[in-house]
Formats: C-alpha cells, structure tokens, sequence
C-alpha cells in the first residue's frame, strides 16, 4: 500500500486519535449555530481545517520567522479563538454593543465578533482555521510525511499531506453531518436565545480553555492509558508494512518499558532486548518483519562537531552502525547519560559505531545554537549534535521523553530503542551485537571490543525514592503554583503562606509570569517542600542574579548538600547562563523543604527538577 493512500487512511481515522476527541464538539457544535441542517456551513468549517492543516505545516518548513516561537504560542492562539467564539454564541447581542466591534462589522472584517453569530462566511472559516494547528500533531504518518519525504521530494510531500487533509475534512464533514442531524430533533436549537445555543456557548469555552490550559493533553494521556481509541496503532500496523519508515517498535520487537514519573523525568526504563536467533544474525526478510525502518534527520537547523557540513542517517546505511541519542542540554536525566555515550563514542568510534546527538529543546534557549555549542563543550561530547528545533524529526520517531535511545543496525533498521537512564549494559551489547554483525557483511577484520564501561563519578537515581515530580513556572504548565493564580500570564505579587504543602511550588515577592517562565522583578523567594535527595532548578538571567540556597531553614553548606553551583562555604551562588543549576546535592534522600532567596531581580526560573 502506499504512502499516499496511508497518508489518505491516517487523516479518516485521526478523528477518533485521544488528542481529537476533545476537540470534536467544536467541530460539531460550530457547523450548527445556524440551525442543524446547514451542510454548507459543515462543508466550510471542515475544508478551513483541512486547508489550514497544509498552510500551518508548510508556515512552519519554510519560514524561518517562525523558528523560536513556542508550540504553546499557537496553543494559546487556537484556544483564545475559540473561548471568543463562545462568548458570541453565549451573548449574541454583546458584540453589537461594543463600539469598536460594530465599526469592525461596518469594515466587512467581522470575523471574531458578531459576524460570526450572524453566520457570516468568514466565522465558519475561523472556526475550522483555529484548530489546525491542534489536528497536525495527533498522526504518526503525518510526521513521517514531514520528516522523510518532504526533504527529498517537495511534490511527493504536499500530494501525501494533501491526502491527509483530504481525509480529515471528509471525516469531520460526515461527523458534523450526523451531528446537524441528531440536533435536528431539538425544537429549540436553532433558537438564538434558547437553552441549545447557551449550552453550545458554554461549550466553546471548556474547549478553549482546555486547549490553553492543556488540559485536552492530559485526557488525551488519560484516553491512551486506557488503550482507548488507540487509532495509532493502526497505523503503525500499515506503516511496517508499508516499508519505508514509522514511529515506533512492532509489538513483536520485546519491548518494556516501565515510565518511573514524567517525560523529562523518565528514569530508569526497560528496553526492547535484542533475542538471540538460532542464527547468529537476521536475514533481510526476518529484519523486515522484526524491525522498522528508522526515519531520518528532518530539517535541522544546526550541525555541532560536523565541521560545518550536514550530516543523515542515510549517509551511513550499508557503511555504519548508528546510535541515535534524543537529549536537551538543560534536562538533568539526559546529562546523567552522557559519559556513557561518550565512553561508548571513544571505545567503539574505530569499530564502526557513529553517535548522533538529536537535540530537541524544551525550552526556547535551548533552540539557541551557541548555548548548544557550549554545553557540548561543556559536557566534552566529541560526537556530531544536530539541533531539532521545530521537533521535525522528534515527531517522526513518535518520540515523547528525554532523553530516548534508537540503535540503527547496518541495513538502517532500528534493534534496539531505550527510554530514560539506566540499562546502560544491556544497551553496550546491543550495539557490540551490531557491530559485529556490520565488520561481518563488509568483511572487516576488526575485533569488536567487548565487556562494558563504568564511567567514574557517576551519579545514579532512583526513582522508586523520588516523591516530588518536576515543577514549571511559567504560565502555560505551572499547575502546581501554591500561592497566585496558576495557568495565568502578566505581574502577579505574591506572600508566602504559612503551610507549605508538599510538591507545591510558592513564590514570594513580585513575579512577572510568561508561558515558560516567571521573572523575579525584585528581591524575592522561591520555596518547595520536596521528597528527593538532589533538586535542580532550570534558569537564567541577562544581567547575573545572587542567591542563597536554605534547606530546613539552614543555609546550606557542603556538609548538607550544597550543589555544585553553590558555594559550599557561604550557600550562595548566581545564575546568568541559561542552564540547568545543581543546587542541592544531598547523601540520602528525604523530605526537605528548599528556599531559594533572590537578592535582586531578573531571574528568570523555568522548572525544578529532581533526583
């Protein structure tokens, strides 16, 4: 089956995907504000999604304007569209009282206000417009168009994402039908005053705030946990057959994997163990069954330890064996990993072994090439880093965790695929199981080294003792803030409580709240009480800000577990880079509770996380 048809095949059954399902009342609800037998308006509504789908992805390939804006910017976009929606369908009258909005009808240009509610053309355009960015991240083959055929072919791309659109418009067209025919049976629905047009009101508004908020993201992991409407799984049925590439491990590939706490936390996991054969190695047919194709690099927008020149995956099939390693500088779990890597970049290098670093941000800085550049250096990684900012590629591996590790064998089929710290044996001999297989099919007489490195100094985690999971300030995900309103952007001024609850986040002092971060405008306090043994806090600051570090109300010293970015002796340090800071370094874990105190404004905390 091709591509093309599978790309045709993804966009129907997207509409049942966890990320969609919240979002379909809208789609519903939007094609029958006008009464329920309008299939022109469903018609309008469901081709404006489908098109933005194409517009939206190709904004993000070609326009590098775009680059350093947050995924939660468009988020934030899509929900703030549909919350105005809401209110002009929960108070059709309110527009026409406001001055500003009657002179924007007068102009033709009434799209966001009581256009809208008159039915105008242009609303059932935004309202399908809104929610494209939203459909573009729940389909595997999607991703896979973007990371593997759009680089080499233009043409073939834009027909496969076509088919997509094509689709999910006629999926969502057939749904919103059925749903004017089901709100047909209400007397009162097309009343634009009655109970059914309150109600559907109402209803944009949960929606829109849940697109803020992320709330749909959460029961969309619920829906997953649950397998239900798994639909992916369906395509990642089609797409192993289909040959080319996909996103995850065939069921039939051993894999387990046990997810300690969050996505950047991802501790200790399993692995998909590579099972010995009666053969000592697979046939090119077993492969295809056992295995998938790995996609390779996507648009990335910056070579580390190249020497300036562009590097694939595909450069190396038939020649190298490849670890592909998924890492962000500022994410304590992916550092805890790299002196492995690099043990395994200096034993194995002249055995064939090649090591990609694929590094996704988390967060904007980190998009940022020079503070690549010196974390590298930092870190004394010698291997090519590639930079993933517009997640291309993370996307086409149906990635969802730092750091993740995908092992490509000789043939470019991934054997082996690790999530999180730990199984760091297990992994060693995969790859010296690969590389003997590759000095085998080209003939080599070179000896693949064998037993397993143990870097010095290494500092291991345990999950199953760790009670406190990472916390964000900024207001797109800081649902945990204690004191203040969560979930809310500008300057709030806030007082420390006199409980402090557990994994609480509280801040002291005047905050100035942006989606990824807060900003201390002056001499302030953070405060959390932990369950952990080390704490670290994601930061930065243009012009330098001073702290003191207290844990239990002491200041800390080396004795009591000052981190390596505070001074043992004084408990003070300072922050100016944008990086991860080590600020609590302790022997055992326990339950603590951790005041910062900033001396003076301009810091700017992004998350804390622990170990």
């Amino acid at each position: 089956m091709s591509l093309f048809l599978i790309s045709l095949l993804a966009g129907v059954l997207t509409v049942l995907a966890p990320c969609i399902l919240p979002l379909l009342p809208v789609i519903v609800g939007g094609s029958i504000t006008d009464g329920p037998a309008n299939k022109k308006k469903a018609l309008v509504i469901t081709l404006s999604l489908g098109i933005s789908v194409v517009l939206f992805t190709f904004l993000l390939k070609i326009s590098t304007v775009f680059i350093n804006v947050s995924p939660t910017f468009w988020q934030f976009v899509s929900g703030v569209i549909i919350i105005v929606l809401g209110f002009a369908t929960l108070f059709p009258k309110l527009w026409d009282m406001i001055p500003f909005m009657g002179k924007l009808n007068r102009s033709s240009n009434a799209v966001m206000s009581s256009g809208y509610q008159k039915q105008s053309f242009w609303g059932d355009v935004l309202v399908g417009a809104s929610l494209g960015p939203v459909f573009t991240t729940c389909s595997p083959t999607y991703f896979i168009v973007l990371a593997t055929v759009l680089p080499v072919s233009f043409t073939a791309g834009l027909i496969d994402i076509l088919a997509y659109a094509f689709g999910l418009s006629v999926s969502l067209f057939c749904i919103a039908l059925i749903g004017q025919r089901l709100v047909g049976k209400l007397n009162n629905a097309s009343n634009p005053h009655g109970w059914f047009k309150k109600a559907l009101g109402v209803l944009f508004l949960i929606v829109g705030v849940a697109i803020i908020t992320g709330f749909d993201k959460k029961i969309q992991v619920y829906l997953l946990d649950g397998r239900v409407f798994d639909v992916t799984r369906i395509e990642q049925k089609l797409l192993q057959n289909n040959a080319p590439s996909t996103t995850l491990l065939p069921e039939n590939s051993q894999q387990d994997v046990d997810i300690q706490s969050s996505e950047r936390e991802g501790g200790t996991s399993g692995a998909a163990v590579l099972t010995e054969k009666k053969q000592e190695f697979l046939t090119q047919n077993q492969k295809q069954k056992q295995f998938i194709l790995a996609p390779d690099l996507s648009t990335i927008d910056g070579y580390v330890n190249t020497d300036g020149k562009a590097i694939t995956i595909a450069d190396y099939k038939g020649k190298k064996v490849v670890l592909l390693d998924i890492w962000t500088y500022s994410c304590i779990n992916c550092q805890r990993t790299i002196p492995y890597i690099n043990g395994w970049y200096t034993k194995y290098e002249d055995e064939g072994l090649v090591i990609i670093g694929l590094h996704t941000p988390e967060f904007a800085f980190e998009k940022v090439q020079k503070n690549v550049e010196n974390a590298v250096e930092k870190f004394k990684i010698k291997y090519p880093v590639v930079l993933d900012n517009d997640y291309s590629t993370w996307r086409a591996y149906g990635n969802q965790f730092w750091p993740r590790k995908y092992l490509i064998d000789i043939d470019g089929y991934i054997v082996y695929d690790h999530i999180g710290e730990g199984s760091y044996d297990e992994t060693e001999l995969a790859i010296q199981k690969a590389l003997k297989e590759l000095n085998d099919r080209l003939g080599e007489k070179v000896s693949v080294s064998g037993g397993v490195i143990k870097p010095e100094n290494i500092t291991i985690a345990d999950p199953s003792k760790i009670g406190s999971r990472e916390s964000y300030f900024g207001s797109a995900r800081n649902e945990f803030l204690g004191n203040g309103k969560s979930m809310t952007s500008g300057i709030q001024t806030l007082i420390l409580p006199n409980t402090i609850n557990p994994n609480t986040l509280y801040l002291d002092g005047t905050w100035n709240f942006s989606s990824e971060f807060a900003e201390a405008k002056s001499e302030s306090n953070i405060v959390i009480k932990y369950k952990a043994k080390d704490v670290y806090l994601v930061a930065s600051s243009i012009a330098g800000s001073d702290f003191e570090v207290f844990k239990d109300g002491i200041l800390v010293t080396r004795e009591t577990g000052a981190g390596s970015d505070v001074d043992p002796t004084t408990g003070k340090g300072t922050i100016k880079e944008d990086r991860l800071y080590k600020i609590i370094e302790d022997n055992d874990y326990g339950i603590h509770t951790l005041r910062i105190h900033i001396k003076n404004g301009g810091l700017q905390a992004f998350a804390f996380t622990f170990g």
